[in-house]
């Protein structure tokens, strides 16, 4: 007789919509379980701008997986769009950095372990970008990145937000936490990709001449989120067991056309 592997567990923030979703629908294809975290629609209703949300996101997880998981996705997100710039922070930066901690552990307890937070080329294209708001986000202070936001743009809040993340998902991933302990921690960082969330900056009066405007070389307009969601079921797998602390560019060639020579 044989025996077959358990199925993996992975659990998904922003899994309703989007990215989140496209991600939700490829692992459920291939027979995983998904726990999802979303503000409706998902396994686990919580708002991860508030760190009471962010706990309870958490908690609802683990109740769900009984402690243990063999992936994590840091999808949930809001578009600079958005009209409270304060928001964006705490969710694409604090949210983010709350659910991939506080689900480590449970992590540490899976089977090939690997946990993925979605980026953006936003850090890298936005002018200005490496500023306060990113050094606040990485010291973990959320009173200061939230002041600081709420005087800024909502472009240069989410590009900083995310950069912010990128920079405290690199220094984390070789941790004895992570890595030691034969986590992956890797990141996308996807372009203009077909979701509610960049319609929204498309139908922004100021944002969607801007949007349409971005170079991307490979032609075909901008990505499906499938796309995406294939980007980071890659850095979930077995394929990827050799990255960490990795940035996959996942926009159609745009960071490369516009910074040749950042290597």
């Amino acid at each position: 007789m044989t025996s077959s592997a358990p199925r993996r567990t992975t659990a998904v923030t922003g899994s309703a919509s989007g990215i989140g979703r496209a991600l939700r629908e490829r692992l459920e294809r291939a027979g995983q379980r998904v726990i999802g975290v979303d503000l409706a629609g998902a396994e686990v209703i919580a708002d991860l701008s508030s760190p009471a949300g962010r706990q309870a996101a958490v908690d609802g997880v683990l109740r769900a997986a009984d402690g243990r998981l063999d992936g994590v996705v840091a999808c949930a997100g809001l578009g600079p769009q958005h009209d409270d710039a304060t928001r964006i922070v705490a969710v694409n930066h604090f949210g983010a950095v709350a659910v991939l901690a506080g689900l480590r552990p449970a992590l540490a307890r899976g089977a090939q372990p690997a946990a993925v937070a979605v980026a953006s080329n936003a850090t890298t294209l936005t002018p200005g970008v490496d500023g306060p708001l990113a050094a606040a986000c990485l010291d973990g202070d959320e009173a200061e990145a939230r002041r600081l936001a709420a005087e800024l743009d909502g472009t240069s809040t989410y590009a900083g937000a995310k950069l912010g993340l990128v920079r405290w998902l690199r220094r984390q991933a070789t941790a004895a936490d992570w890595a030691g302990a034969s986590i992956r921690l890797n990141a996308v960082a996807p372009g203009a990709t077909l979701t509610p969330l960049l319609q929204g900056g498309l139908d922004h009066p100021r944002m969607g001449a801007a949007i349409r405007g971005l170079p991307i070389p490979l032609g075909g307009g901008f990505a499906g989120p499938e796309a995406i969601a294939g980007a980071i079921a890659f850095l979930l797998g077995p394929e990827a067991s050799f990255c960490c602390g990795s940035v996959l560019f996942v926009d159609g060639g745009s960071d490369a056309l516009m910074r040749p020579d950042a290597v």
